[in-house]
């Protein structure tokens, strides 16, 4: 009987910490955001240290998520952020995964929460440097500006469908994005990030399985930068 109960204990702790470590996520967001649209709101922003970002998509995160819509965080508090596994890597980082939250920062802040919320719950397919590497590289394989520009559709300040934003992407990608909006000032709603999916081993793009919850209207501001 005490063997029974041990190995009933195993096993439950086998389970839990599988659990626990998120480690079974099914897909993942790769989300990049419009800096315009971050900048223009109430809060406003305040450019990194290394100087104003270049106006184009940048990256905000790859997040694992499972096929119900929920998803793991903070997954294991003994691997936290540590920049020299990624020094190789900062300088592309900064161009392309840059920080506008204020106080001005040089992006290791930001990078050290995604790490932390997102990153540790991949490691079993991606590990520190892997996960940042393989982000920017997903964002080489998007041109999500010229996608649109090659549609019409500018970051000049003017409005433009939500529908035909989402069929530019499609056309341009060959994957339908999620859209996610914020407002400006005058509550005008406008487009701040992208979704895209990803699979689980961080190489393709996928149908994505569920979408984020939509909050724009039908008519959306593409603010400059």
């Amino acid at each position: 009987m005490k063997i029974t109960i041990v190995s009933l204990c195993a096993l439950f702790l086998v389970f839990y910490v599988s659990i626990s470590t998120g480690q079974d996520f099914d897909f993942f967001y790769f989300v990049q955001q419009w800096p315009g649209s971050y900048c223009d709101t109430k809060q406003s922003c305040c450019y990194p240290t290394t100087g104003k970002p270049e106006a184009d998509f940048s990256i905000h995160g790859l997040w694992p998520n499972y096929n119900d819509g929920s998803y793991p965080s903070n997954c294991d508090h003994d691997s936290p952020f540590d920049s020299s596994k990624i020094s190789n890597l900062i300088p592309k980082m900064q161009s392309d995964w840059p920080t506008l939250a204020c106080p001005s920062g040089n992006g290791l802040k930001f990078w050290k929460h995604e790490w932390e919320k997102h990153g540790t719950c991949s490691e079993s397919m991606l590990d520190h440097h892997a996960y940042f590497e393989t982000a920017l590289k997903l964002k080489d394989q998007l041109n999500l500006l010229q996608v649109l520009k090659s549609s019409g559709i500018e970051p000049d300040g003017g409005f433009y469908s939500l529908k035909s934003i989402k069929a530019a992407i499609k056309e341009g990608t060959g994957y339908m994005p999620g859209i996610e909006c914020n407002v400006d000032e005058s509550r005008n709603s406008q487009l701040y990030q992208i979704y895209m999916c990803v699979d689980s081993s961080g190489t393709s793009f996928i149908n994505c399985p569920l979408f984020p919850r939509n909050r724009c209207s039908s008519q959306i501001e593409f603010p400059s930068f």
